[in-house]
């Protein structure tokens, strides 16, 4: 009977440790770290600027978009605006139809990133 309860007593303190980190953004991260835990953040500054950041800015920051980024610019809000409502931003990022699959020479961003975007497009491209 004592094996029991010993035993008990240890699966029991294993479940109620086990999920101590357990939270979304300890698992997860943000919108724009690349995890799709919280995708709740559909603005431009907290959810698609950042992601932006990461993936873009590189070769479309207003510096390097002539020599680098095809003169195409997403460092600044009016920018990205035009890219978003016009359809290229989403059709670049999605590698899809005719546009030009971004970012060039490497991996489509993960699906979460571009839900972001997407949502952000949906919502009216907010400039907030």
């Amino acid at each position: 009977m004592s094996k029991l309860k010993i035993a008990f007593g240890i699966t029991a303190f294993a479940i109620f440790t086990a999920c101590y980190y357990d939270n979304e953004e300890y698992l997860y991260g943000k919108p724009g770290s690349g995890n799709c835990a919280d995708t709740t953040e559909y603005t431009f500054s907290v959810g698609v600027k950042p992601i932006l950041e990461k993936y873009c800015i590189t070769c479309h920051s207003n510096a390097s978009a002539a020599s680098m980024g095809g003169s195409i610019k997403l460092q600044d809000y009016a920018d990205v605006k035009i890219k978003a409502a016009n359809g290229s931003l989403l059709g670049s990022i999605s590698h899809s139809g005719s546009y030009s699959q971004m970012p060039k020479g490497r991996e489509k961003m993960n699906d979460c990133n571009i839900i972001v975007i997407k949502k952000w497009i949906n919502e009216g491209i907010p400039n907030n």
